[in-house]
């Protein structure tokens, strides 16, 4: 019965007895006004590593949200708490651009982390470029204008995106592109500054970290102009299905610009897809240089970054929960009713989680609550 203090910096070093651990719990619920059981779960719409995304109703607001749920377990076995606390930290960051995708809340319980995200739901562009195969020049220039623009804030901010891909742009139910998921970001990097992590996806992966050399900014431009020329061709630029050969085709072989594109799309391609970091479109004034490059020159970037520019493509969607342009892979799984549960089971794996993300949760203002 010996009365317990316990501050917060010493909750990671704590021996965690049952008791210990079920105060613990209750404290992480405390800490942030929201909690699992504030929404109602409706659905999977997406599935990664270290969990699911589900697309979910706030309770008392009946607004909808993308949740992005965590297994710490997971995650800590895989020693991957760095990128989650680093993408927790980006997209406080990121709130306010038209084309990031906003973080309204996260919070924890004893064994998940919850990212409370904005829902878009207008499908991913990997989904309707397999659909149409290529895009038309002005529709894909508009595309990499709202990308680029993106890019050149976290690049103000000294974030690195460094996992640029169809997969990870999403397009809202009006057309517009939203930027996701930045567990590879970096923070911190000065324009002049490098890095040295071995991180992407194999078909984006610029020359120098295949290298494994450092690397810096313009690793993002790489990532552009490898997805512009595959709204463009239909491929990544140096795309095999064998890896060996497709990682020979990035340091060696030159990017294949076939005639059914503009000399000034061309252009720009031939100046992002450079091998040479230092030669790369980019690399002196960052997103400056691609803002005024004539491929862009159709481009009023006001009207871009103030979305009044009308996109090309506006999805079908007929109500936040047409998930049509969702893969059925993912929204036929069964939701879990542990989604909601505070009620785990003890276990050592669950007592070392329990304390491993000091300083997770967020909220805005009261004023400002799901707004």
């Amino acid at each position: 019965n010996k009365k317990l203090q316990v501050s917060m910096p010493d909750v990671r070093n704590l021996r965690i007895t049952g008791n210990v651990l079920r105060l613990l719990i209750v404290s992480l619920l405390l800490c942030c006004r929201t909690k699992p059981c504030d929404f109602d779960y409706l659905k999977i719409i997406g599935k990664g590593s270290f969990g699911k995304v589900l697309l979910a109703r706030h309770k008392e607001t009946a607004k909808y949200y993308a949740v992005k749920v965590l297994q710490k377990k997971i995650i800590l076995k895989k020693k991957e708490q760095k990128h989650i606390m680093a993408e927790r930290s980006v997209l406080m960051k990121n709130i306010k651009h038209p084309f990031l995708v906003g973080l309204h809340y996260c919070f924890q319980t004893a064994d998940k982390l919850y990212f409370v995200l904005d829902y878009v739901n207008g499908g991913e562009l990997f989904y309707h470029l397999q659909r149409e195969r290529i895009f038309l020049e002005p529709r894909a220039r508009f595309y990499a204008a709202e990308i680029a623009s993106a890019l050149g804030y976290l690049h103000s901010l000294h974030i690195v995106y460094r996992d640029l891909k169809p997969e990870n742009i999403l397009l809202d139910s009006q057309g517009h592109i939203v930027l996701t998921d930045f567990g590879l970001c970096k923070e911190g990097l000065e324009p002049n500054g490098t890095t040295t992590t071995f991180c992407g996806t194999p078909e984006y992966l610029a020359p120098e970290v295949l290298q494994k050399q450092a690397y810096d900014r313009t690793v993002d431009w790489w990532c552009l102009g490898s997805v512009l020329y595959e709204m463009l061709y239909g491929l990544p630029p140096f795309y095999s299905r064998n890896t060996a050969e497709m990682y020979n085709n990035i340091l060696h072989k030159a990017p294949v610009l076939k005639p059914n594109v503009s000399n000034a799309g061309r252009e720009l391609l031939e100046g992002l897809l450079q091998k040479d970091c230092t030669k790369r479109l980019g690399a002196r004034d960052d997103f400056l240089e691609l803002k005024y490059h004539s491929f862009f020159s159709p481009i009023n970037w006001d009207d871009l970054m103030a979305r009044k520019i009308t996109p090309p493509f506006i999805p079908s969607v007929s109500g936040p929960t047409d998930l049509r342009h969702f893969d059925p892979e993912f929204t036929h799984l069964p939701v879990s009713s542990s989604l909601c549960s505070d009620t785990v089971m003890v276990t050592s794996s669950l007592k070392e989680a329990a304390g491993a993300f000091p300083g997770f949760s967020y909220g805005p203002p009261e004023e400002h609550s799901f707004m």
